[in-house]
Formats: structure tokens, sequence, C-alpha cells
């Protein structure tokens, strides 16, 4: 497992796991980003991951992504 802060870009990856306190794992579950789920990473840059979940795009800073293990 690696953080998807380090996910490479263009491959799709499955959520593995994710850490954090229940707020912020609520505020994952609403942007679609839970245990299971299948994301793309689409672009990472200036401390901000760019994610395909299903149809939507979500965005989140690198400190969430590195909560995010794939």
């Amino acid at each position: 497992m690696i953080p998807l802060a380090l996910a490479p870009t263009g491959e799709k990856e499955k959520i593995q796991k994710i850490s954090g306190n229940d707020k912020v794992r609520q505020h994952l579950l609403e942007l679609g980003l839970v245990t299971g789920a299948v994301v793309t990473v689409i672009s990472s840059e200036n401390d901000n991951v760019i994610l395909a979940v299903g149809e939507s795009r979500v965005a989140v800073g690198a400190d969430l992504a590195r909560r995010i293990m794939v």
C-alpha cells in the first residue's frame, strides 16, 4: 500500500484504508472517497491532488491524500 499522494497519474487505484479522525473520514466519505472505491489520479501538483471518482472529479489537499492508502 502507498499513500494516494504518491500514486502515479492515470492509473486506477483501489482505496484500501483511510486514516484520520471521524471528522476527516466523514469529509472524505462525502466526497465519495471510501474504502473499496476505485479512483484515478488526474493530476498532482501544488499540494493538491485531483482525482476521478466514478464520473466526478474531486480535489483534495496533499495532507488528506496522504491519509488515503491505495
